[in-house]
């Protein structure tokens, strides 16, 4: 104790931030995709990018989709991540693992059928989405 009530607090908050920043690291670790898929959702990206604006504005889609979506856009907004961009290969993975893991979410609530008719890439591009999130494709 340092004898000031609010020295204490601040440094228990910053203690506190510090541990859920190293718990959502080591989430992430575990969450990543295996093998080449992290490379492949890096190279998906732009499509993904264009895919989620088009998924969140589609009024037909259940709100706690939309609102996954739109949460997920504002993370990938702010200029502040879980692991900074200047740091190599994981800089920039963070945000392809957490606009996977949310893709996931949304492609089991949502199903293929949204996803498929929003879908600004290539059919590969699809099928790799499919494989990223573990939704297997029924027409092909």
């Amino acid at each position: 104790m340092t004898g000031a009530w609010w020295g204490d607090l601040l440094v228990s908050i910053a203690a506190g931030l510090i541990l859920v920043w190293i718990a959502l690291i080591t989430v992430m670790v575990f969450a990543r995709p295996r093998g080449g898929l992290l490379a492949e959702s890096l190279r998906l990206l732009p499509d993904l990018l264009r895919l989620i604006r088009r998924l969140a504005a589609d009024p037909a889609l259940p709100r706690g989709v939309r609102t996954r979506l739109a949460l997920l856009i504002a993370y990938l907004a702010l200029p502040i991540d879980l692991i900074p961009d200047f740091i190599p290969v994981l800089g920039y993975a963070d945000d392809a693992i957490v606009v996977t893991l949310a893709l996931r979410s949304v492609v089991r609530h949502a199903g293929l059928e949204p996803i498929r008719r929003h879908w600004p890439g290539t059919d590969d591009g699809l099928t790799a989405l499919c494989h990223l999130t573990g939704l297997k494709r029924t027409d092909r």
